[in-house]
């Protein structure tokens, strides 16, 4: 059938592989995009002002300094330095700023903090400016916003692998129902409309996570697909299918397994209100 998937040129199927997490990565785009329209300005990476006492401000940083980084991890959006604060030790921060076109680094910055039960958490004591928003600062920050999220979901990965993060900081098709449900209860102690933002927020988060997840070079994925295609486009022929199905099987049986252990710990968690690792 020459209308066959297989009888298709190489550069056509990479196409249709790579379609799938690319129209999860657009359409969590559109998502964000139907969040921040609601939002009469957008958030900057800019520091405006101080809180009494900043910490920030202590260390030598200054109103119109913008942020670069957070220990080392870029800082492009005001998700980007959200993110970057939360995963950060506030007794000891490295960060970043750009000043009149200069990158300065103030080195182990401590971070104000209040108790919360029985954690230490971090004061943000500082404010950003705004940004106007219009159509074109719209779409602008709806790419960028969605982009950090594609890093977070990277960084994640990494941390899962090296050991930052847990499987009790992972959660399956439970723990997200799980999660959603929460981030619905609590946006009906404001409203509906809270409500509703959160759950297209967490809908964002989940598809943005899929098309990444889908493209990791790990076989059973798409992204192990691709990778035997760039191959074949390397080779300039395909390798053999059956080595291919037995790659494919074995990396099936693998994620099966892995699904079936994070699993095992969302329902774990549901009942303890701790998973596995914790």
């Amino acid at each position: 059938d020459d209308r066959a998937f297989g009888n298709k040129p190489v550069w056509r199927r990479i196409i249709v592989v790579c379609a799938g997490a690319i129209m999860n990565i657009l359409f969590g785009i559109v998502l964000m995009m139907v969040l921040l329209v609601q939002q009469p300005m957008f958030t900057s990476t800019t520091i405006a002002q101080f809180a009494e006492g900043s910490a920030l401000q202590k260390a030598g940083i200054q109103a119109g300094d913008q942020f670069y980084s957070i220990d080392g991890y870029r800082v492009r959006t005001d998700r980007d330095l959200s993110f970057s604060l939360a995963t950060a030790n506030p007794q000891s921060i490295d960060i970043s700023v750009v000043r009149k076109g200069e990158k300065l680094t103030f080195h182990d910055v401590k971070m104000n903090t209040r108790q919360n039960g029985d954690k230490q958490v971090m004061v943000l004591d500082f404010y950003v400016s705004g940004i106007e928003r219009n159509p074109v600062t719209l779409i602008q920050k709806s790419g960028a916003d969605t982009v950090s999220v594609v890093r977070m979901v990277w960084y994640s990965l990494v941390g899962l692998v090296t050991g930052q993060f847990g499987l009790n900081d992972m959660a399956g098709p439970i723990g997200a129902a799980d999660a959603i449900s929460q981030a619905a209860s609590m946006g009906l102690k404001e409203g509906i409309l809270p409500a509703v933002n959160n759950i297209i927020m967490m809908m964002m988060m989940i598809t943005v996570n899929l098309g990444v997840v889908n493209l990791l070079p790990l076989p059973a994925l798409d992204g192990g697909r691709l990778i035997f295609l760039l191959i074949e486009l390397v080779r300039r022929r395909p390798i053999n299918p059956k080595y291919e199905g037995w790659v494919h099987a074995a990396g099936f049986a693998l994620l099966m397994t892995f699904m079936i252990i994070v699993t095992y710990s969302d329902v774990l968690r549901l009942f303890t209100g701790k998973g596995l690792g914790a």
